[in-house]
């Protein structure tokens, strides 16, 4: 992949906190609905998810922007970081060395079968914008054999909460396994969801858009994320204003019960 327009020291400061980040995310099971039907090769469609309390997401953010930091040059073969890849006979895009629509038009989608491919050496960061603001995200890795890195951050871009690594142990067997055009064979499918408070984000409601990373030691993640549309609850200031408006009536019940004493 080629390198973006970046200076060497924002290069040096993404590597150093791509070295920092050891600690594993405290991210979460779920189970993915489909219409795989043993055929790793075709479209496979997202149809829902289901977490571990047996409720049913299938309202989606998907990504609709990208903006690729940074990315390992590609010099062909199995060179470079991330490229776009999708199932041999799948719908979708192949590219080498990826633009930011092309990222988006792999991400962009309900298809399984539709992933950013990572190099096995390859150093990537890129940020993802979803449609609508998301409250989980829902991430898929090929292979179950690598690690990534995702952080929030705010509609400029910036990074947000703390930078959580998924490490490759803890991705779960979903039960379905793809096959795209960078392999020779199918492989199996993990995955895992990631809460706002995983990201360090307790007070917040929602967030638009994610930064992920992977540097040579995370072994080439293949992945794919969605997100679930946020749900409509009160901001953290609200939330206090309701907890102040609540403590004042019990005060004025117990104020009215001793006095009628």
């Amino acid at each position: 992949m080629k390198f973006q327009h970046i200076s060497v020291l924002t290069g040096l400061m993404a590597a150093g906190v791509l070295a920092l980040s050891t600690s594993s995310a405290q991210a979460f099971s779920f189970t993915t609905n489909s219409t795989y039907n043993n055929k790793p090769k075709d479209d496979i469609w997202l149809k829902s998810v289901q977490l571990k309390d047996g409720t049913i997401i299938d309202d989606f953010a998907l990504v609709n922007k990208a903006n690729i930091i940074y990315n390992d040059a590609y010099k062909g073969g199995n060179s470079g970081a991330a490229s776009a890849d999708k199932g041999d006979n799948a719908q979708g895009i192949v590219a080498e060395d990826p633009n930011n629509q092309q990222v988006v038009a792999a991400l962009g989608n309900l298809n399984l079968n539709n992933i950013i491919d990572g190099e096995d050496s390859g150093k990537f960061i890129m940020n993802l914008f979803f449609d609508q603001a998301v409250d989980q995200l829902f991430f898929w890795e090929r292979g179950m054999n690598s690690d990534l890195a995702v952080q929030a951050i705010d509609a400029d871009g910036n990074v947000i909460g703390n930078l959580l690594k998924m490490l490759r142990s803890e991705w779960d067997d979903t039960g379905y396994k793809i096959d795209t055009t960078e392999i020779s064979g199918s492989q199996k499918v993990g995955s895992r969801g990631v809460s706002l408070a995983d990201l360090g984000l307790s007070g917040y409601s929602s967030i638009t858009g994610i930064r992920v990373s992977a540097n040579s030691s995370f072994n080439g993640p293949d992945f794919k994320v969605v997100g679930a549309v946020a749900q409509s609850v009160p901001e953290p200031a609200s939330l206090l204003g309701l907890g102040l408006m609540g403590g004042m009536l019990v005060i004025s019940r117990r104020r009215q019960a001793t006095n009628n004493g």
